[in-house]
């Protein structure tokens, strides 16, 4: 993982609706994840839903859609460089589970490049007798010979830690004393190539914090016992989490140890000479990157100093040395506009790369500083009207990798270089559905405090504004998470051809135009996101784009508890709804799995003050009797141990206990990403798109 009001329903219904407030929860046993009666309660579900799903006269044709383009050859293996090669995770009909696999630079140009498999996980699971999902593998920096592996069953965010030679392919040999974990939410980076941070569960009490993540930060020295290790740092336990890791100037170390308060806060400590120096710098600023001897951090709040004040969204610097002394002296590189936000900062050799984001559209620019220590700024040319991703920029040099979508245009890949801002366009994904058919448009609505939300539909340029063209609308809005245009053929095949809409609401709590987009829907401020929501739902009813009969809303996670929140204020307002993987139970999400964690994103629910305005939109809460919800489709996955699927269980349960129609699939396997092969995604995704069919057409 490394983010509404009182329900409003129609008049003649408020009158008969009685509101459930039972205070001892019924349905609590279903939060016994692989408890034999909840298991046979889920299986029980997913037969009858699957059935129902499945009698979609075409969903064996969205099936086959749906896997040859997760399987199309044809898609861009992107890659990351490690030392010499370039690396990428590959999954196909052959590789379900996927293999990790190398080539040069100069074969990765080639239209079918020479690939050498390093790590066949389905081989792995295979030899092993476990359900294997490959989850990253981080390698010692500069010498990128040794790395550490993460392995999961069947797809939760705990997992398996092995260390890994790439130069001989293989898992390192016991007699040569390799670090291992079992299996936890742990947290393992390198200092040299016999010295790690690690932070995991060590058996006591004191170890996790409430949140599931690490509350230590330990030395382990090659050789010792996990036991032996030494203790760093120990923050506390109502803290998110606890990490030690190193940060790069070229190859000069910086040894980091972190401690996140909350979702959004953390104080930050150098670790030098056996000894922690305590960071001054702001604890909402995040870390964004070391460069050329300076301190980089993008600020959540202003900060006001010496030197003047500078504005929340802005990057600022300072010499770590100063910081080290106590002495921070900050200056700033960019600062955020009315219409601009900063999406992401990278640094190469000698140069720093911003993406901006334009009215949720991006350009790059790139950054140097002359002679004189000024700051001399030059954009990428780039088309203005998609989403650029810059990825594999490494400290040693100025060449990098930059990719760029939107809804219509599959993505391109371009190698940079980052001296002359010349690309060379070195792999393209093919068109896989009649894109030129349809067209993009972006609108902006007025939300109900007049503030301007944006939003895009993909529609085709024939369609006809008669209220009955069937609509999806999608949404996230938290965590100042950022919902940008992207390709997507299994939309483009599966929805758009099949006479299908295409919405996606860049409401606030997300990050689109920066921290004080996402802050504005922070806690009591949770609804305003959600009248967002509903001014683009209600907005594309107004253009005649759609109608309520002929729209759908889709969400998972926070996305999630947006849909639960979307149906039970405003029940009349769709007719059907996609809710995956949700939280939903927002007086309990704080003592299931990772829930604490999100108390700086909803509130703390223990709180009465704070549970006030939390039950005002807790879906689980707002159920009432004498409504007419749509018939919602809940999916979740058991091994999820993120987001709880009790949340989704249990508002299944208590919807049924009322009398209310509702679908619910509970995928056995697959973590917070739902599934964990390509076969289990393609069959997901078409339960989705025959549900919308059937109750949208």
């Amino acid at each position: 993982m490394l983010k509404r009001i009182i329900p409003l329903c129609i008049a003649s219904a408020m009158t008969m609706a009685i509101p459930v407030h039972a205070e001892e929860d019924k349905f609590i046993w279903l939060e016994d994840v692989e408890g034999a009666k909840p298991m046979e309660w889920v299986k029980q579900q997913n037969t009858l839903s699957a059935t129902h799903i499945k009698a979609y006269p075409g969903f064996d044709k969205l099936v086959a859609n749906s896997l040859d383009i997760l399987n199309d050859k044809a898609r861009i293996p992107y890659a990351t460089r490690i030392g010499d090669y370039l690396y990428n995770f590959w999954k196909d009909e052959t590789h379900e589970r996927g293999i990790y696999r190398r080539t040069t630079l100069v074969e990765y140009a080639k239209a079918e490049p020479n690939w050498e498999t390093v790590l066949d996980i389905d081989a792995l699971g295979k030899a092993e007798d476990v359900n294997w999902v490959f989850k990253g593998i981080e390698c010692q920096y500069p010498q990128n010979e040794r790395c550490f592996v993460s392995l999961s069953r069947g797809g939760a965010d705990a997992a398996e830690v092995r260390e890994f030679n790439l130069t001989a392919k293989a898992f390192v040999d016991s007699t040569q004393q390799p670090f291992v974990l079992a299996e936890a939410k742990s947290r393992l980076s390198w200092i040299d190539k016999d010295t790690v941070f690690v932070g995991t569960d060590f058996g006591d009490a004191l170890s996790m914090t409430d949140s599931g993540y690490p509350s230590v930060v330990k030395l382990w020295k090659r050789g010792t016992p996990l036991s032996a290790a030494k203790l760093v740092f120990r923050g506390d336990k109502t803290s998110v989490a606890v990490s030690g890791y190193v940060m790069f100037d070229d190859e000069t170390p910086l040894n980091i140890v972190t401690e996140s308060l909350t979702f959004y806060t953390a104080k930050h400590y150098v670790y030098q000479d056996e000894k922690l120096v305590s960071l001054p710098i702001p604890e909402d600023a995040d870390l964004k990157g070391y460069f050329k001897g300076q301190l980089y951090l993008e600020l959540k709040s202003d900060l006001v100093t010496k030197n003047g004040t500078f504005k929340q969204g802005a990057i600022v610097y300072t010499p770590v040395d100063k910081l080290i002394e106590q002495k921070p002296v900050f200056s700033e590189l960019v600062s955020p506009t009315e219409h601009a936000s900063i999406s992401q900062v990278a640094f190469s050799q000698n140069a720093i790369f911003v993406t901006w984001l334009d009215d949720v559209k991006s350009k790059l620019v790139r950054y140097m500083q002359n002679d004189k220590g000024e700051w001399q700024s030059k954009p990428v040319p780039f088309e203005a009207n998609g989403t650029l991703s810059v990825f594999d920029v490494e400290r040693d040099s100025d060449d990098f990798f930059v990719n760029y979508t939107s809804f219509l245009e599959p993505a391109s890949l371009y190698r940079l270089n980052g001296a002359s801002l010349k690309t060379d366009k070195i792999k393209a994904m093919p068109q896989q559905f009649g894109a030129d058919k349809f067209v993009t448009k972006q609108y902006f609505v007025k939300s109900k405090d007049g503030t301007k939300v944006p939003y895009f539909v993909v529609m085709a340029k024939d369609i006809k504004l008669d209220s009955s063209n069937p609509t999806l609308l999608y949404g996230y809005g938290g965590f100042e998470v950022s919902r940008l245009p992207a390709y997507s053929a299994t939309i483009g095949k599966n929805w758009l051809e099949q006479g299908g809409v295409y919405v996606l609401a860049n409401i606030r709590g997300g990050g689109e135009y920066g921290p004080a987009w996402h802050q504005a829907a922070l806690k009591q401020n949770r609804h305003k996101a959600y009248e967002d929501f509903e001014a683009i739902a209600e907005d594309l009813i107004a253009r005649k784009i759609t109608s309520s009969k002929h729209l759908g809303i889709q969400g998972g996670s926070n996305g999630g508890l947006l849909m639960g929140a979307a149906f039970t204020r405003r029940p009349e307002l769709y007719n059907a709804v996609v809710c995956q993987v949700p939280l939903l139970d927002m007086k309990r999400y704080n003592k299931l799995l990772a829930g604490a964690s999100w108390m700086g994103e909803y509130g703390n629910p223990d709180i009465e003050a704070e549970w006030a305005y939390i039950k005002t939109y807790s879906p689980y809460h707002n159920l009432k009797k004498g409504i007419s919800y749509p018939k919602v489709f809940f999916t979740t996955s058991t091994r999820d141990d993120r987001v709880h699927p009790a949340h989704a269980r249990k508002m299944v349960a208590k919807m049924e206990d009322m009398g209310i129609d509702v679908l619910y699939f509970e995928n056995i396997e697959g973590g917070h990403a739902g599934a964990a092969d390509n076969t289990q995604a393609a069959e997901l995704s078409s339960m989705v798109y025959a549900y919308l069919m059937q109750q949208l057409r």
